[in-house]
Parts: structure tokens; sequence; C-alpha cells
């Protein structure tokens, strides 16, 4: 990590006059993507800056004005096309990364992922509702393997209520003939905190499919920060 005056010294150079093992991509490929910045990973996909700017500079401008990232990555294409420094091209190649990343969650959990890593799936419905303005409940549907079936948004309403109905819920499980079933909706507010609402909704959730030896594995609320397992605190 440079520090603050050798991170200013850089500001004004070209990316390729930097150090090697400062540079964005070569940093990546030494160190693991994970090492790097928001900025800089947004660079690698920029190319290069604005006139005047590296392509780090002009990521760091982009993350400052219209940000954080998952704000920024939360637009659509046609939105980040009209920002400084990206453009259709890049604008497009962002978006094809993200749908990229989501298939390759989801193709995870295809193989049976959920079996080792539970976490996989809150990410998956973070992925899919974060971004929604209004509240969504949705409903991944397993088989016995704990393999993905189908993931169906089955309630929509206003930005803080969707209506659930668990006799619905039942029904799409029998059609996809699912052996367990975690379920997710999003709070647009960004207060990740369940309310007694939703732990009431997951308590009749788990009565009613219990009914029929369908487990309930998960209740995910997304909002901002990790997705909240109610599993994970004992409520499922």
């Amino acid at each position: 990590m440079p520090s603050r005056d050798e991170a200013a010294h850089l500001s004004h150079m070209h990316i390729t006059d930097w150090p090697t093992a400062e540079r964005p991509r070569e940093k990546l490929l030494s160190r693991g993507a994970d090492n790097l910045s928001d900025a800089e990973l947004l660079a690698i996909f920029i190319g290069s800056g604005l006139p005047g700017r590296d392509a780090v500079q002009t990521s760091r401008e982009l993350l400052q004005g219209h940000g954080p990232l998952r704000e920024l990555l939360d637009r659509e294409p046609g939105d980040l096309a009209r920002l400084p420094g990206l453009g259709p091209a890049r604008a497009c190649k962002l978006s094809a990364a993200l749908e990229l990343g989501r298939r390759h969650l989801k193709a995870d959990l295809e193989r049976g992922s959920l079996l080792s890593d539970p976490a996989a799936a809150g990410q998956y419905f973070a992925q899919r509702l974060r971004q929604r303005s209004q509240e969504i409940f949705a409903v991944l549907f397993l088989d016995n393997r704990h393999r993905a079936l189908a993931f169906e948004e089955l309630f929509s309403g206003t930005i803080d209520r969707a209506e659930v109905h668990p006799r619905e819920v039942l029904r799409r499980a029998l059609a996809h003939n699912a052996a367990a079933v975690i379920v997710g909706h999003n709070h647009p507010s960004g207060n990740p905190e369940p309310s007694q609402a939703d732990r009431n909704l997951t308590h009749r959730l788990k009565t009613a499919l219990d009914l029929l030896d369908i487990r309930l594995l998960d209740h995910f609320i997304i909002a901002d920060g990790p997705p909240v397992s109610l599993a994970l605190r004992g409520w499922v």
C-alpha cells in the first residue's frame, strides 16, 4: 500500500509510469483482486481516464460523485453510459461483468454449493433484490440435495411492505416438487434489522411448509450491508 505522499506522486503520473507493483492490473495478478480498492477495480474496466487524469483518478471521481460502488453499479446501463469517463462501451462491460457474477453464483447454487456455503444464497438474494425500489418477496426452490430448482419473485408491494400469502409459497413449492425453500425480501429503506412482522411471517411460513414436509432453510433480509439471516439468529 503506497503512503499518502506516494499516492499523491502517483496521481500526477500516467499509470504506465507507475511502479509495476502498484499498477492495478499487475497488482491484481500478483496479489489477487481482493487486494485492490474499489477505484482500482473500476479503473481496470475504464482502461484510460478523462483528459489530464489517469484511470484510477477518474474512477475515484466517479465514486465520489456518483457512488459509493454499489449505488454506482446498481444504475441501468443507459444511466452508466452518461457518466463522465464511462460511455456506452464501458457501461456495457461493467453491466456484463455484473451479470457474469450473478450467473456464476447461480451456477454454484445449481451445483449444490448451499450444502457447504449457505452464505451463497444470501449473496444471491442480495444481487437480485438489493437495488429494487419497492419491497419484493422472493423464493429459492431447492431439491432434496439443496440444488436450486427455480427462483421466483412472488410478491411485491410499496416501498416498505409486500403482502405475503403462505399458501402461494406452498403452491409454487409443490409445482416445483421442492424439498426445501429459502425465502428473502428487501428493505428499500436500507435498514437491515428484521421487524416483528418479518419474524411472524417466518414462523407462519415454517409452520405451513412443515405440514407438507418441505423445509424452510432460511429467510434473508436484504438492505444495506451484508444479508441478514434469520436462521443464524435462531428464528427459523
